[in-house]
């Protein structure tokens, strides 16, 4: 099979109505809009936000002046961290010290925010050695039960 041999299953497109085009389609003189006025006009009708001639909710609504703190984005507060998860340090060299640089090394960090956290996902590797991380509660207990050592 071929990309130029692709079709549509037979039937499932109808042929586009041509309107206009003599008394013989059907479709002649008012082309299926009915009679005259705005909505047999090209283009014509109301909008979807036409509410009979009422003032329409938009400008119902209560004029705001200036600019809001409260849609301002709070993300320049936060501390955003890589997260990883314990079960991703299992095949890790206990020799070799835990740090944003060397997971960075090893190609476990995506883009690099403001720290590493380390969740409590998985079962804890023996005797790792941990320096410049955050961890979640639970995980600094496997890791402690497990043997770890933190560097601050």
């Amino acid at each position: 099979m071929k990309l130029s041999e692709l079709k549509p299953a037979p039937g499932s497109r109808p042929k586009r109505t041509r309107v206009g085009r003599g008394h013989g389609s059907g479709m002649v003189k008012t082309s299926g809009k009915g009679g005259k006025g705005q909505t047999a006009r090209s283009g014509g009708g109301k909008g979807p936000n036409f509410e009979g001639g009422q003032t329409p909710w938009h400008r119902r609504l209560p004029h705001r002046r200036g600019y809001s703190q409260k849609s301002r984005s709070t993300k320049i507060f936060r501390t955003e961290f890589c997260v990883i998860n314990l079960c991703d340090l299992e095949g890790w060299d206990p020799k070799e010290v835990v740090s944003p640089d060397s997971l960075d090394a090893a190609g476990m960090l995506g883009k690099r925010k403001d720290g590493v956290k380390i969740l409590s996902v998985g079962d804890a590797p023996k005797g790792l050695t941990f320096r410049d991380i955050s961890f979640s509660g639970p995980a600094r207990a496997k890791l402690e039960a497990a043997g770890s050592k933190f560097e601050e």
